[in-house]
């Protein structure tokens, strides 16, 4: 248990293993019925067909794969009982032409020619028939050319035989060769387990090859029935929702040299979005796994067929590791193929931790406050609308920068609404805006760099009179040249 903690760290701790680990079960809650299962942990489907009424006759239609499908009991009777009455059927025969040509009655008279030799009574008969089919030949009884009628039905016989043959010993090479038992050699584990991986809450199996031969192409599938009443009203008792296990990924796709955890990734497109540690136990559904894939030795497909309920999916548990590297070689220790331990996992479905995790983000949109000061500059932007109409329209033409004072005034007032937003952030957000020498001093030197110089030029452009109303018109007059101050007194006057 020491070396245990030590690969695997402190906070772990063993809780269940199988009885091929050496442990006992967990505890679970308050023990309910025995659980109706739709396939079987051996892979059995409990599906029984009744009331077919006249369909019955669609077995018939496909009597080979009816017999391989019956139990061997019933196969070994059907293959004994048919040779049985093939061969009394064709020993009656043959007794029979005997009977009508008199041969029975004339069996020992050595100047009389029979149908078939030594053939004088119906256990003669059947041995004929056996030699015959057996192609066993041991020369006393034997077909002569006087007998026409015995030459067709040995024909008959010949035919009727080799088809005999061919169905029912292809039945049974069939029956003994089908992959089914290839399944008894893939191992699932007894439970599934679902806990945090790569930082997501996921659903974990186990899956293992005991053979040394590969499955080609081996593919994994996972359904999960569970019952629900559509919008409609309609009640579905068996409604099957496909579970991905890497089917967008190609992770369905196995190379089963050795034991892998197949996993599902539990999202907001899972069937399991909701559940949680607490209603698992509340929960009614059957997790159907199904392996497919094509035996090496034998080319032909296999598929082997497992399920777990809601009593075998253990929360917040992993599968202990079972691959140690040894000198040359990887080996697999499968007395702890079936054991778990217990992890760090939270009991809340993954809609409960994406709403918690909402709900604490600080990143919220601060809400629509400081009325007051917006409603302010948007009053001194109409004021300034209202001085720009009272100027004269000469000055708005040579000034050419009649938006300046709205676009200065909105930038003021975003400034402003980014200083009353500051309060909404984090500390650590505001203590970063709270640094000299930050954006908003350079904002509002740059801004005043670009208020002085386009007046102070335009102020220069302007004539005497509206020099003097501006304040600056004193120094400017007294530079220019005589002839631009008469033509700008004679334009103003």
């Amino acid at each position: 248990m020491s070396a245990l903690r030590r690969k695997l760290g402190d906070e772990y701790q063993v809780v269940s293993t199988s009885a091929s680990g050496g442990g006992l079960p967990p505890p679970r809650s308050a023990p309910r019925g025995k659980r109706q299962r739709f396939v079987d942990k051996n892979g059995r489907c409990n599906v029984q067909h009744g009331n077919l009424g006249g369909e019955t006759s669609r077995y018939l239609s496909d009597l080979f794969t009816t017999l391989v499908d019956l139990k061997w009991r019933w196969n070994l009777f059907i293959f004994i009982l048919t040779y049985t009455v093939a061969w009394l059927f064709m020993a009656s025969m043959w007794w029979v032409i005997a009977y009508m040509r008199g041969d029975l009655n004339k069996a020992h008279d050595d100047s009389y020619t029979p149908c078939v030799a030594n053939v004088y009574n119906f256990p003669s008969a059947f041995l004929f028939f056996i030699e015959t089919e057996a192609t066993i030949g041991y020369g006393y009884r034997y077909i002569t050319d006087k007998c026409p009628e015995g030459i067709i039905l040995f024909l008959f016989q010949s035919i009727l035989g080799s088809i005999v043959d061919a169905f029912l010993i292809g039945c049974m090479f069939i029956k003994m060769s089908q992959p089914k038992k290839r399944a008894e050699t893939l191992m699932f584990s007894e439970h599934a387990a679902i806990s945090m991986r790569d930082g997501k809450l996921t659903l974990m199996f186990r899956v293992g090859n005991l053979r040394n031969s590969h499955m080609v192409s081996a593919q994994i599938r996972c359904k999960l029935l569970k019952s629900r009443q559509t919008p409609e009203g309609e009640f579905l008792p068996l409604d099957q929702l496909e579970l991905d296990v890497g089917f967008s990924t190609g992770a369905d796709q196995l190379f089963l040299v050795s034991p892998l955890t197949i996993c599902h990734v539990i999202d907001s497109k899972s069937p399991f979005y909701d559940l949680s540690q607490r209603s698992i136990h509340t929960e009614q559904f059957e997790i159907v796994v199904i392996l497919e894939g094509i035996v090496e030795t034998t080319g032909m497909t296999c598929q082997a067929r497992t399920s777990y309920t809601e009593d075998e999916v253990l929360w917040g548990h992993r599968f202990f590791p079972v691959i140690s590297l040894e000198e040359g070689f990887f080996k697999v220790d499968y007395s702890q193929f079936h054991a778990t331990f217990e992890v760090p996992t939270p009991p809340y479905s993954v809609k409960e931790q994406e709403e918690m995790l909402l709900m604490s983000s600080p990143l919220i949109p601060p809400a629509v406050s400081n009325s007051k000061e917006r409603n302010n500059s948007v009053e001194c932007l109409d004021g300034l609308d209202e001085v720009g109409t009272k100027l004269p329209s000469k000055l708005q033409k040579i000034t050419g920068r009649d938006d300046f004072p709205k676009k200065l005034l909105r930038m003021s007032s975003t400034t402003s609404e980014k200083a009353y937003s500051m309060g909404d952030l984090p500390m650590k957000l505001q203590r970063i805006s709270s640094v000299p020498g930050n954006s908003e001093e350079k904002l509002g030197s740059k801004t005043t760099k670009m208020m002085s110089d386009p007046m102070s030029q335009s102020v220069a452009e302007l004539p005497p009179k509206l020099q003097k109303l501006s304040g600056g018109g004193g120094r400017m007059e007294g530079n220019l040249p005589p002839k631009l101050r008469k033509m700008n007194s004679d334009r103003f006057t």
